[in-house]
């Protein structure tokens, strides 16, 4: 029986285990019953188990007949505080709460993974690292909490490889590109400090909802004036907080928002552009700030030649026709903590079926994934694996 022929066996199995996970969605850290379910999984499979690992994270460590090299693949268990409006036997169960961007399936196939791998743990030469992950969704997410807790040791880690479902792409295709793939994101909080009065006496005040508005579009400027136009930079403002009445003029206002960019230089530099922006408006308009810039998570960068070892694996699997270059894009993944331990490469498996209604955009309430997809993705974590480790393409 061939590797496509194994896991074409496990497919109750697989869309079971996604759709458990998908009744039961737990929120970043509260991955309670989840890692639960994980951890139990692996332990039967007789794997050495390490629980609450970045707090809520599980490894498992499949060693093989002969020692080698590491290889780590890594799911994302977390969901989203989204209502679910799927009208399916296996919606969220749970109020509020929702597996809209496929973390559910990226559990459930790297499970099936393991479960094949641990079949051919004879054929190993090295280890691999099954790595599930709490809290990708919340900044600065679990893989930071994993690697200080020493997830990346004892083996150490060799190449990372992590894959995303991804309603973009037709179900059948996978997307891989080199280089910078997914962007850095941050978060920052802005008080805008004035002196509230009166609505109708604004020259005894000093207003902070007209220098908040001045501020907003001063920081724009940022990215069409001080950003080389080749590079992708997004600044957002996403909350906007202050004022009690219609005519009062309030001492505060806090601006909330994000910053995304795909260059780790310019990534670096944008806090110090934004202080300068803020400082000088506020000075102008005779009112003070408060800049707290929270960063986030870096870039997350395809290594090349890893990269290419992900494109060729994935011919195999689908076919050189359907695998295509998929564009960097502004989102964030805390993958990108690891792939800056450790080269790897993060790829995409496209899931999107019109006919059965799984391409809504990820973290939409109606998001969901053609199962058929679970199979592929189950596919490429097990033939990279055993590809990695056998220093070559078979398998």
């Amino acid at each position: 029986m061939d590797i496509r022929e194994e896991i074409a066996g496990l497919k109750d199995e697989l869309i079971a285990l996604r759709r458990d996970f998908h009744m039961h969605p737990e929120l970043g850290f509260q991955e309670i019953r989840t890692s639960r379910i994980v951890g139990d999984y692996l332990e039967n499979l007789g794997m050495d188990v390490t629980r609450g690992v970045g707090k809520t994270g599980v490894t498992g460590l499949l060693k093989g007949k002969e020692k080698g090299k590491t290889v780590m693949l890594r799911a994302d268990m977390d969901a989203l505080p989204v209502q679910e409006l799927n009208d399916v036997p296996y919606r969220s169960q749970n109020d509020g709460v929702m597996h809209a961007c496929g973390h559910d399936g990226h559990t459930a196939m790297l499970l099936a993974g393991a479960k094949i791998l641990s079949r051919h743990k004879g054929e190993l030469k090295g280890s691999i690292k099954f790595i599930f992950q709490p809290c990708e969704e919340t900044m600065p997410g679990g893989a930071k909490a994993m690697i200080d807790d020493g997830v990346m040791e004892n083996p150490y880690v060799d190449a990372a490889f992590g894959l995303h479902m991804a309603s973009e792409i037709p179900i059948g295709m996978i997307g891989i590109t080199e280089g910078a793939v997914m962007a850095a994101g941050d978060k920052f909080v802005i008080d805008i400090i004035g002196k509230g009065g009166h609505g109708a006496m604004p020259f005894l005040a000093i207003d902070p909802v007209v220098i908040s508005s001045y501020v907003i579009q001063a920081l724009q400027t940022i990215v069409s004036r001080e950003v080389d136009s080749c590079d992708a930079i997004v600044l957002t403002i996403g909350m906007i907080e202050g004022g009690t009445a219609f005519n009062v003029i309030p001492g505060t206002v806090k601006l909330t928002g994000t910053v995304r960019t795909l260059n780790e230089s310019l990534h670096r530099e944008v806090p110090g552009k934004m202080e300068r922006i803020i400082k000088g408006v506020c000075e102008a308009f005779r009112g003070q700030y408060k800049l707290d810039y929270q960063a986030g998570v870096p870039v997350l960068v395809n290594d090349a030649e890893k990269t290419k070892f992900v494109r060729l694996i994935a011919e195999q699997v689908v076919g050189k026709e359907r695998v295509q270059a998929f564009p960097a894009g502004m989102g964030y993944d805390d993958m990108s903590y690891f792939m800056q331990t450790v080269p790897g490469s993060y790829y995409y498996i496209g899931s999107a079926n019109k006919n059965k209604g799984t391409d809504y955009p990820h973290h939409n309430p109606r998001f969901d994934i053609d199962e058929d997809s679970l199979l592929i993705g189950t596919e490429m974590h097990v033939k990279l694996a055993l590809g990695f480790l056998k220093g070559s393409l078979q398998g």
